[in-house]
């Protein structure tokens, strides 16, 4: 097997032992496997090639960009029989049509290369998430992501016109069309988007573009619920319209880990507050018009009293500073310890009640759990992590009349300490997964909204989507891939 791979690929291209540990865990190292080898091709031809090779010899493939899932679902499991396809390689823009506003780029490529190709045109490729530096369009599309500009521009499902699809009999489906409308029987591209490699490996898509906007504004304001920032919501799409790009919803304990584990970056408030929203106005009118348009709503937020304070950009720099409080949570979520994240989606209208509701329950059964809250208030989508308690909260009362231990001694009782906390929570991992689960599903909810299902959740999702829905799924799954061999274990 390995020497007919690497007669396709190269010897260099195929990696077993040491070469190959790097690809066999998730980004979270909640998730380690085995594979024969990795294997990364250079071309959708060698794509095609090692699917062919492996439908015939029926090797299970799992497909992997830049790693960065959060589901388990680019790691292999333990039985070391499948093979990890790293498309990293893949990782060509083979052309921008500036006039048809389209991209035509390979799985391969860097999300943040595209955005930076697509701005030396005068175009805005609008996708943009925290791992955008290491995140690939493939991966992009394989889970239907979603970022910070969802309200304005839709999710990655949304953002793509056509696919180029390698079929797990070793086929290559050309779907790299241009299009906007095009009515000719089933729309396969939205077969693939979203099914996480288990019906076939995108190899290349055609990606929607935008003209670049000209100004934009950036304000960081600070709340006292939730429910005012669903208020705030309606407001800022009553004043700014189809100007509102972004609107990102966090909570205090989110800024606190942010200043914690990035000293450069703080609040730029006085006092602390419960809830953040973060707001971007984006405008192909003169900046001065996106000022005033961002000051009005300020102005008429702090009348309506939904507002306790608020910071407003007055430059790219400030802007910048103002993201980075937003976009680092998870990577000072990730330093604080271990975590259990929540990724999902209840209507708007109903977040305000979910939260209140959710906290108050994992509270009640889970005493000491901290709630790490943020996301994409503008569509409904929350990442709803728990936390172990904060190391600080958990030193132990030395009495100073009785004995007087050093910082050293201090800081390490008190890594025992959360270390511990953290081993107690992921045992009540399952527990604390169905209480959420539960309550997103009482409230019309999605239990992943773009993270996807991988290995993570799927013994979750028989228990939301009915009989005929899993059956359905199931299906489709059997007509495309009736050997089983594409992303095995993963979502079903």
């Amino acid at each position: 097997m390995l020497d007919r791979l690497r007669a396709i690929v190269g010897t260099q291209q195929v990696l077993t032992g040491e070469e190959a540990t790097a690809y066999l865990t998730d980004w979270r190292k909640r998730f380690i496997g085995h594979a024969q080898a990795v294997v990364r091709p250079a071309n959708v031809e060698e794509v095609a090639a090692v699917v062919r090779l492996c439908a015939q010899t029926r090797t299970p493939i799992v497909p992997q960009g830049g790693n960065t899932g959060l589901v388990g679902g680019a790691t292999p499991d333990r039985a070391g029989q499948a093979l990890v396809m790293s498309l990293t390689r893949l990782n060509h823009i083979r052309s921008i049509d500036v006039l048809n506003n389209t991209a035509i780029v390979e799985a391969g490529v860097v999300l943040q290369t595209l955005q930076e190709r697509a701005r030396e045109v005068g175009r805005l490729f609008p996708l943009s998430l925290a791992a955008q530096g290491s995140a690939t369009i493939g991966g992009n599309l394989s889970t239907n992501a979603g970022g910070t500009q969802v309200l304005r521009y839709g999710n990655a499902r949304d953002l793509c016109l056509g696919l180029e699809v390698v079929t797990p009999e070793g086929e290559i489906w050309n779907g790299l069309t241009g299009l906007r409308k095009n009515n000719t029987g089933y729309d396969l591209r939205d077969i693939f988007i979203g099914a996480e490699g288990t019906l076939g490996i995108i190899t290349a898509a055609c990606m929607k573009l935008y003209p670049l906007p000209s100004s934009s504004g950036t304000a960081l304001i600070a709340l006292h619920s939730v429910s005012q920032a669903l208020r705030l919501l309606e407001l800022s799409q009553r004043i700014a319209g189809p100007t509102l790009t972004g609107f990102e919803l966090f909570n205090e304990l989110s800024l606190l880990l942010v200043e914690k584990h990035f000293p450069t970056q703080k609040s730029p408030f006085e006092q602390r507050y419960p809830q953040y929203v973060l707001l971007e106005l984006s405008n192909h009118e003169p900046e001065e018009q996106t000022r005033l348009l961002m000051e009005r709503l300020l102005e008429a937020a702090f009348e309506e009293e939904l507002v306790a304070d608020a910071v407003l950009a007055q430059n790219t720099k400030q802007a910048q500073q103002l993201w980075a409080l937003r976009e680092n949570i998870s990577e000072a979520q990730a330093a604080e310890g271990k975590n259990i994240k929540h990724d999902i989606s209840v209507p708007i209208s109903c977040i305000s009640e979910f939260v209140s509701q959710t906290d108050a329950l994992l509270q009640q059964q889970f005493p000491h759990v901290r709630m790490v809250t943020f996301g994409h208030l503008g569509d409904g989508n929350l990442h709803y992590n728990v936390s172990a308690a904060l190391a600080e909260t958990l030193q132990p009362p030395f009495d100073p009349s009785i004995n007087q231990p050093s910082e050293a001694k201090i800081a390490q009782t008190a890594h025992e300490i959360s270390s511990k906390t953290e081993e107690k929570l992921l045992l009540q991992q399952s527990a604390i997964y169905q209480l959420v689960h539960d309550q997103v599903h009482r409230f019309g909810g999605s239990i992943s909204a773009e993270h996807g299902i991988g290995q993570l959740k799927r013994e979750e999702l028989p228990r939301y989507k009915s009989a005929v829905e899993m059956r359905l799924l199931q299906t489709i799954k059997n007509a495309l891939d009736p050997q089983g061999i594409m992303n095995p274990g993963k979502m079903l």
